[in-house]
């Protein structure tokens, strides 16, 4: 049976989402997704304010209630019948978000075993058939095939195959899934 790792953040969960609704709450700003189009919050964002992002990310609550990406709990669903699939997301950065990160996933997630969930730092650890992160860097090591999910970050980054959304990932993993996008 092939192995499928799948990042959390931007893959599974919203984060972006939760980040700039907190900027833009505590800032009074008005950024947008479309506004980082090949670009990182950080990039268009003060550097006075960069603190402030991390504290975000640093916070007991920030992963704890993300949006869920669309589509991606009916994908995963008919994935766990024709492959092992792991949850792979970096925790070690933000050790806050463990906790959080791992009720997000029950939750959300319910079908997953929690065993196959693998909080970690360095991805080249992962033994898989492929890797779906929005974080090429991830993929440098891996020794599987990456393939970049799609966010406003890495709209510029070529050289991997990529997907938009989970309608996509179906139709390479489960064609008889369809989904309309």
């Amino acid at each position: 049976m092939k192995r499928i790792c799948i990042d959390m953040d931007e893959v599974l969960a919203d984060t972006l989402a939760e980040h700039i609704a907190r900027y833009n709450r505590d800032h009074q700003e008005a950024i947008t997704k479309g506004d980082l189009r090949g670009k990182w919050l950080w990039d268009i964002v003060s550097s006075d304010r960069h603190e402030r992002l991390d504290g975000y990310l640093r916070s007991e609550d920030f992963f704890e209630d993300l949006p869920v990406i669309e589509d991606s709990q009916r994908v995963v669903r008919e994935l766990l019948k024709d492959y092992e699939v792991f949850i792979a997301t970096a925790a070690m950065e933000f050790p806050n978000s463990f906790g959080p990160k791992y009720r997000w996933l029950r939750r959300h997630f319910p079908l997953l075993n929690p065993r196959n969930f693998v909080f970690c730092g360095d991805k080249s650890i992962l033994n898989a058939d492929y890797l779906i992160d929005d974080q090429p860097l991830h993929f440098r090591r891996f020794p599987g095939e990456g393939i970049l999910y799609s966010a406003p970050h890495n709209l510029n980054v070529s050289g991997f195959r990529r997907v938009d959304n989970w309608a996509q990932v179906a139709a390479l993993f489960v064609p008889h899934l369809v989904l309309q996008k």
